[in-house]
């Protein structure tokens, strides 16, 4: 039976609670619904005017799943918010824009589980204020080791002296978030994503690779500079995962990074903690950066040989990107 629950000043319809989500957690939608309401404050700080895509799942994570980028024109609620965001393909879409609490809830009743916002705000949808590192085990390594990875990442960024925000993916990886000045493009902040994550390379490459190619990067933690190529996007802060577990990404602070495990985040877990413990990233927004100082190295790497490297294949070819071919399958490379 339909309900009607009043978010953040608006009348919000909840139907079908009962239906089951999370079939091997016995999670329904009620259950993921009022998850969301009781994590309002951490993920409003992840998604407050942020365009952000909807990951939906109208059967439970076990059923079909599709991305949402447009809110459709018609039938939906008329304080919705929107924003107008612009693809790699140059077409446009309106894009949902959480401005309260109340925008999260209407994308649960529409069973969405990940919400992937853009590191953008409404005020300027081409000029990235969050800097994402993507810290990505490769076959061979597990959370253990992005975490590792993630330490080297804030050693670095002690010496720059900035604030990295950690949080786990709600799997094995984990995410290192920086909060920058919107003044750059999404290439530029791109091109610093991988000015950094090279440095980190040069200092561990052990442990770290900037490798596109799967076949290149070794039993090593990929750092996924292309997160921060215009639309791709990561699940946020307090995001459920569409896993058998029902994990949250679930931002932690750097003391106790290295202990937690992953799994323990999750739809019945993160609101206490959340609520006993306070969100480890409020002080995000507090101190934007002034990214010159990587965007130096990349010009430093670009003058010793070290250019761009591959977009993600639905990216047109950009200026100055290497060929997009797979090494062992390149003709022209040296042997």
């Amino acid at each position: 039976m339909a309900e009607q629950i009043e978010v953040a000043g608006h009348e919000v319809r909840l139907s079908s609670p009962d239906r089951v989500i999370f079939p091997q957690r016995g999670f329904t939608k009620a259950d993921v619904f009022h998850y969301y309401l009781a994590v309002g404050d951490g993920i409003m700080r992840a998604l407050r005017e942020r365009p952000t895509t909807l990951q939906r799942f109208p059967d439970g994570v076990e059923g079909e799943m599709f991305f949402q980028k447009r809110v459709p024109a018609r039938g939906v609620p008329p304080w919705l918010s929107t924003t107008t965001i612009t693809f790699p393909s140059g077409r446009s879409a309106a894009e949902l824009c959480p401005a309260d609490l109340a925008h999260v809830a209407w994308a649960a009743q529409m069973s969405t589980i990940v919400f992937h916002p853009w590191p953008v705000r409404a005020a300027d949808v081409d000029r990235p204020d969050e800097l994402r590192i993507d810290l990505d085990p490769q076959p061979g390594t597990d959370f253990v080791d992005a975490v590792a990875a993630a330490g080297e990442v804030r050693a670095l960024l002690d010496e720059l002296g900035v604030t990295g925000w950690p949080k786990t993916s709600g799997g094995r990886g984990v995410h290192v978030y920086l909060r920058i000045q919107p003044r750059w493009t999404f290439t530029e902040v791109r091109r610093a994503t991988i000015a950094l994550a090279r440095e980190v390379e040069r200092r561990r490459s052990d442990l770290v690779t900037t490798a596109w190619w799967k076949e290149q990067r070794g039993e090593r933690v990929f750092v996924d500079y292309n997160q921060m190529a215009r639309d791709r996007t990561i699940a946020c802060a307090y995001s459920l995962r569409a896993n058998a577990r029902a994990t949250v990404s679930t931002p932690v602070d750097w003391a106790e990074l290295p202990d937690v495990d992953p799994d323990d985040f999750d739809l019945r877990t993160v609101p206490a903690r959340l609520a006993q413990r306070g969100d480890p990233h409020a002080g995000i927004d507090d101190a934007p950066w002034d990214i010159t100082p990587l965007l130096e190295w990349a010009d430093r790497d670009a003058a010793a040989g070290q250019g761009d490297l591959p977009y993600p294949p639905d990216h047109p070819k950009m200026p100055g990107e290497p060929k997009r071919v797979q090494p062992s399958k390149d003709r022209d490379r040296p042997r």
